[in-house]
């Protein structure tokens, strides 16, 4: 006997407001946590200057909080229609879903360099305190994705397992669970309790680096038993998309953590 823990009935739309000169509004979960996590990001950078011995003043963090959701929906969306949509995908039809975390993650990226250039504050301490917050996001929007019903892993026996309402009449693994633990709850811990170290912060961009590290391992592990997009499947080497994006980010994090180390010794 097979035995599945009850899918919570959580409607994703919180407020349905209607049709709106032929859009469909309406105040869902997803937009309401997804907010939630780039302010949440942006009230740990503040605090993590705070602490820092390194100035940058609030307002350059405020500004680069427009910046940073500019990118990252811009980025997220770009990524989404190159890697992951179908023949039909329309950018502007950002109801309907679709955003790429790699897409954002180089959205965001291009908005470090351009900004910090601009406002002349050190690139590499911003972008670890960056790093050290994104975690916060990933976390909330995973979230939101479990609330969705949607991005669950592959059929399982385990205890735990949830019967989603898209997924068929099998349990499948929550992955959004693991990945929101993993990406968000753990890496979170582990960055911030590194940023605490004296030595770790005199090597600007380790945590950069090891943000990308924890990011790429946790997603890699985790897509092993997440059901890969139909249209899309299984590619080379029984990887999947999300793995084989990874990779870059995986590698260049490496880079970083070895480039720090020698910039140090």
């Amino acid at each position: 006997m097979t035995f599945a823990l009850p899918f919570p009935s959580i409607d994703p739309v919180l407020i349905n407001i209607g049709m709106v000169g032929g859009f469909p509004i309406a105040i869902r979960w997803y937009g309401l946590l997804w907010i939630a996590g780039c302010v949440g990001a942006w009230w740990w950078v503040i605090k993590y200057f705070e602490r820092s011995p390194v100035e940058v003043e609030k307002k350059h963090i405020d500004d680069f909080l427009v910046w940073a959701v500019l990118a990252t929906v811009l980025g997220g969306r770009i990524g989404y229609g190159a890697f992951y949509s179908g023949d039909n995908f329309d950018f502007f039809q950002i109801w309907q879903g679709g955003l790429s975390f790699h897409g954002g993650l180089v959205g965001v990226i291009v908005a470090v360099i351009v900004f910090v250039k601009m406002r002349k504050i050190p690139f590499w301490q911003f972008s670890d305190a960056i790093a050290c917050a994104a975690p916060i996001g990933l976390f909330a929007v995973r979230i939101a994705n479990f609330i969705n019903g949607e991005l669950y892993g592959r059929v399982t026996n385990v205890p735990w397992g949830m019967v989603f309402p898209l997924g068929g009449p099998e349990p499948r693994h929550p992955s959004q669970l693991y990945e929101a633990f993993l990406e968000g709850a753990v890496l979170f811990a582990l960055l911030n309790v590194l940023s605490q170290n004296d030595k770790v912060r005199e090597r600007p961009g380790l945590l950069t680096g090891i943000f990308m590290l924890g990011y790429a391992a946790a997603r890699g592990l985790v897509e092993f038993i997440r059901q890969p997009d139909q249209h899309i499947g299984v590619l080379a080497f029984g990887l999947t998309m999300g793995q084989w994006l990874s990779i870059p980010i995986l590698l260049f994090g490496l880079y970083l953590v070895f480039r720090s180390h020698k910039k140090a010794s």
